[in-house]
Parts: structure tokens; sequence; C-alpha cells
């Protein structure tokens, strides 16, 4: 017997990947747009919109099985 994820589920992963990445790439924008106010967490802040850049891609190119 062959599983069948509901098209929805796919759908909804989808599109919280794209909001994931986005949320990712707006917290790298502001963080470098405002290094000095950011100051010793700068790069913390730079490396986490990135961890969340790349689980965003990662949601939209998975496939559920």
């Amino acid at each position: 017997m062959s599983k069948k994820t509901p098209s929805g589920l796919t759908f909804v992963e989808k599109i919280f990947g794209i909001i994931i990445a986005i949320l990712g790439l707006i917290l790298i924008y502001y963080t470098y747009t405002n290094l000095n106010v950011a100051g010793i967490t700068a790069g913390f802040s730079i490396a986490s919109g990135s961890l969340l850049i790349i689980i965003g891609f990662i949601l939209l190119i998975s496939r559920a099985e």
C-alpha cells in the first residue's frame, strides 16, 4: 500500500519554508545595516539568519514521503 501525503500539508510546508527564509533575510539585513547598534551580538545574529535561510530552503526542496 502506498502512503499519500495530503496535498495541503505539502503546500503548508513550502509556505512555511518561504516564511522562514524571508525572516532569515530580514534578520541579516537589519543586523548588517545596524552593526554598531548590534555590537557584540552581530555575528551571532547574522549566523542565526543564515541558519534560518538554510532551514527555509531545505523545507522548500524537501519531498514529503
